[in-house]
C-alpha cells in the first residue's frame, strides 16, 4: 500500500488533549501511525503508547512510523473490542487517552485485497481484518432477501433498500454476485441513478456498501464495547477521543458520553461534535463527514 494516509483532525486533538509527559495513551486505530506520532511527540521515555490496528499491514506501517518517538511504543494486530484485556495482559491498568478514528485510510479503499471501493472493480470483500471467516460476497449471495433488506436499511440507511435488496436477489440468480464494480452497477440500476453522471454529492451505491461492511467487520458492536471499556480503563482527567464518520457511530458516542456524564463519570468537552476546517477538508477530502468528540473522566 503506496497510499500516503492523511490523519484526520490531528492538529485539533492535539490542541485539546494534554497528556503527561509519562502518559499512557491507547490509539485503538493506529493505522499509520498519524495520530499517535503527532501526539506522542509531547511524551516522554516513561510514556507509552499502544496502538491497536485489525489491519495487519496498518501495523506494520505504524511500527515504521513511530520509530523516532521517545515513548515506549506497543504495537498490536488486534480488534478494539479487545482493549481491555489486551491491556490487562501488558499489565496497564489506567490510562490517559483513549482515542479511536472509525474511518478507512485512502490505501484500504484503494487496495483491491479489501474489496470496498464502489468507484473500482475489485473482488467483494469488504474484510478489513482478514482473520474473518464472513465476506460482503458471502452476505450478498446468501442471504434471504428480506434480511438482506432490513440489513441496508438498518446499516446504510437507506429507504430504497428494499427495491435494493429485489435486484440483488434477482441478479445473483442470473450469477453471483463477486464484484465491486458488479454490485455497484446492480444498486444504481435499482435506484434508477447513473454511475457515471451523479449530481448528488454521494455515490448512489455509498449506502449499500457502509451498510455491508459494518454488517462484514461487526463495527457498530465493537464501536459499543469499546465505549463501554472507557469508564473503567481511564486515569482520572483522563480522555476518551472518538472520531466518527456517519450518524450511526456518533450517535453511539454522543449517547454513551451522556449517559456517563449524567453518572457523573465523564465531563464532555465537546457540546457539539468537532468537524474539520475548510482548509483541511480542501487537503484531505476524506475528512468532511469527520465529527470528534472528547469526554474527560472524572
Amino acid at each position: 500500500m503506496t497510499v500516503e494516509h492523511i490523519p484526520v483532525l490531528a492538529r485539533t486533538l492535539a490542541e485539546r488533549i494534554a497528556l503527561p509527559p509519562d502518559g499512557v495513551m491507547v490509539d485503538a486505530t493506529v493505522g499509520h501511525g498519524g495520530h499517535s506520532l503527532l501526539l506522542g511527540g509531547a511524551l516522554g521515555p516513561e510514556a507509552v503508547i499502544v496502538g491497536m490496528d485489525v489491519d495487519a499491514n496498518a501495523v506494520q506501517r505504524a511500527h515504521a512510523a513511530l520509530k523516532p518517538l521517545a515513548s515506549k511504543v506497543i504495537l498490536l494486530h488486534s480488534n478494539f473490542s479487545q482493549v481491555r484485556e489486551q491491556l490487562q495482559e501488558l499489565g496497564i491498568g489506567k490510562v490517559d487517552l483513549l482515542l479511536a478514528d472509525l474511518g478507512l485510510c485512502s490505501a484500504q479503499l484503494e487496495d483491491a485485497g479489501f474489496g470496498l471501493s464502489f468507484q473500482a472493480n475489485m473482488p467483494l470483500d469488504m474484510r478489513i481484518d482478514r482473520r474473518l471467516k464472513r465476506t460482503a460476497a458471502d452476505i450478498v449471495n446468501k442471504t434471504d432477501e428480506e434480511s438482506l433488506a432490513n440489513l441496508i436499511y438498518q446499516f446504510g440507511q437507506d429507504r430504497a433498500s428494499r427495491r435494493i435488496a429485489r435486484f440483488i436477489v434477482q441478479e445473483r440468480q442470473i450469477e453471483p454476485i463477486t464484484t465491486t464494480g458488479r454490485l455497484s452497477d446492480i444498486v444504481c440500476r435499482a435506484l434508477r441513478k447513473n454511475r457515471g453522471n451523479q449530481r448528488s454529492r454521494i455515490h448512489p451505491a455509498t449506502r449499500t456498501f457502509q451498510a455491508l461492511r459494518i454488517a462484514v467487520n461487526d463495527e457498530l458492536e465493537n464501536l459499543r464495547k469499546l465505549l463501554g471499556s472507557g469508564p473503567g480503563l481511564l486515569n482520572k482527567n483522563g480522555y476518551v477521543a472518538i472520531i466518527s464518520y456517519h450518524s450511526l457511530e456518533d450517535g453511539l458516542v454522543k449517547r454513551d458520553f451522556i449517559t456517563n456524564a449524567k453518572a457523573g463519570i465523564y465531563r464532555i468537552l465537546t457540546k457539539k461534535p468537532i468537524v474539520p476546517t475548510r482548509e483541511e477538508i480542501h487537503e484531505n477530502r476524506r475528512a468532511r463527514s469527520a465529527k470528534l468528540r472528547i469526554a474527560q473522566r472524572q
